[in-house]
């Protein structure tokens, strides 16, 4: 290869795609490989994959528990903002990658390599977060794109490698994968194969976090989120740790029948894409933030971040989370947030979350001034004039080449 790699931090999960990577990486740069797996959540078991790495002779394996600081500092900043990208969205698999990229870029100082790899393909969005934050933090790290480099392009010379190279290959990859899926503590995302037909539904054993809303629960369940500075906090009167929070939100929402998804995206690189996702405990957060925020902040300033939202998960969706302009949005979202607080009641029932119930020692909500009954703090003769100083344009402009008589104020 042209450029020398001595050694390299792997993004590596243990499955066959980066067991291989591994492999290569050795074969093509004969370099040293330090591998990083990282738990977000994903629900699976990580020690086979250190187990694995030591197998194919690595010396330096990182497995980390970065669950919390998962939700702390990139899940509830962004959950500030109510990001959705293209309306719908919950961006679960857009956010978690800036944390594995910081985290390898770290290892990467740390250990003294000159590089770093990830696993995703030349066709997706993946490529662009690793990159955009590998870059974000170290302009000059080396980057390793297998996808973009290797022949190895086809799932059957991905497994005749594998046995070549006695790589052990799980009995379900002999042959083509049906669906490929990603997983961290926010959401689930299943793509590829026989999802890959937009007009066909998907089958029911897509989805493993929720329940058929068919099936799930004839008697709701009902729960308060507690919330302090727009973030949440507890949940019935019981305080928690963010990432707590959310596994307990999944777990409500997932018997439920709660936050799936069957989407048909724009990819950053140009293309269409399905994915069908199960997002839980995130769609019962964003339903009880904007409750709560219904409440507590200002007119003005809940629709300048309805305004700004877009921008803000379009951003993150395309992997700039290291940018300016994404840091520059998140002070304005997190200024707005600072007398959100109180709780929020919400009602789970077959697939829908309903809220039920606000309140908050900061509330914006006066009776007073809305009740149907009689008061003493709205005089409404003060709307007259309120609604003819708005109207002046438009009368003005409907007399255009019509009179030249203004409209008086009578």
């Amino acid at each position: 290869m042209s450029q020398e790699i001595k050694k390299v931090v792997l993004a590596y999960s243990g499955g066959l795609d980066t067991s291989i990577i591994l492999k290569w990486l050795k074969d093509t740069y004969n370099c040293e490989v330090v591998t990083f797996t990282a738990d977000l959540g994903q629900g699976e078991e990580l020690e086979p994959a250190r187990k694995k790495a030591e197998m194919m002779g690595v010396k330096e394996i990182y497995i980390e528990d970065l669950r919390e600081e998962f939700v702390a500092d990139y899940v509830f900043p962004m959950f500030r903002a109510n990001a959705l990208y293209e309306g719908v969205y919950l961006l679960g698999t857009a956010i978690a990658r800036p944390l594995i990229a910081k985290r390898q870029i770290e290892i990467a100082h740390a250990v003294g390599a000159d590089a770093v790899c990830h696993g995703a393909t030349g066709k997706g969005n993946d490529q662009v977060r690793f990159e955009l934050g590998y870059y974000g933090l170290d302009p000059d790290i080396k980057v390793i794109a297998p996808w973009r480099e290797w022949d190895l392009n086809s799932r059957t010379k991905l497994i005749e490698y594998a046995e070549k190279n006695q790589i052990p290959v799980a009995k379900d990859k002999r042959g083509e994968s049906p669906f490929s899926v990603d997983a961290n503590l926010l959401h689930t995302s299943s793509e590829g194969k026989l999802l890959e037909d937009p007009w066909e539904e998907s089958p029911e054993y897509v989805y493993n976090r929720t329940v058929s809303p068919e099936d799930a629960p004839d008697k709701p369940t009902y729960i308060e989120v507690d919330f302090e500075k727009g973030d949440a906090v507890g949940i019935d009167g019981e305080k928690m740790s963010p990432a707590t929070i959310l596994t307990k939100l999944n777990e409500l929402g997932g018997a439920n029948g709660i936050g799936r998804l069957d989407l048909l995206e724009n990819r950053f690189v140009g293309m269409k894409s399905r994915g069908i996702y199960e997002t839980p405990g995130g769609t019962i957060l964003l339903t009880a933030h904007r409750g709560m925020e219904s409440i507590t902040l200002d007119s003005g300033a809940m629709h300048l971040k309805d305004e700004l939202m877009p921008k803000y998960a379009e951003l993150i969706y395309n992997g700039f989370w290291f940018s300016p302009e994404r840091e520059m949005l998140q002070a304005l979202i997190d200024k707005s947030q600072e007398h959100v607080c109180g709780t929020v009641r919400l009602k789970l029932y077959k697939g829908g979350v309903h809220l039920v119930g606000r309140k908050s020692p900061e509330s914006l909500y006066s009776m007073e001034h809305v009740t149907f009954e009689e008061d003493e703090v709205y005089d409404q003769r003060d709307a007259a004039g309120f609604i003819k100083l708005n109207a002046l344009r438009l009368r003005l402009l409907n007399q255009r080449g019509k009179s030249k008589v203004s409209p008086s104020y009578e």
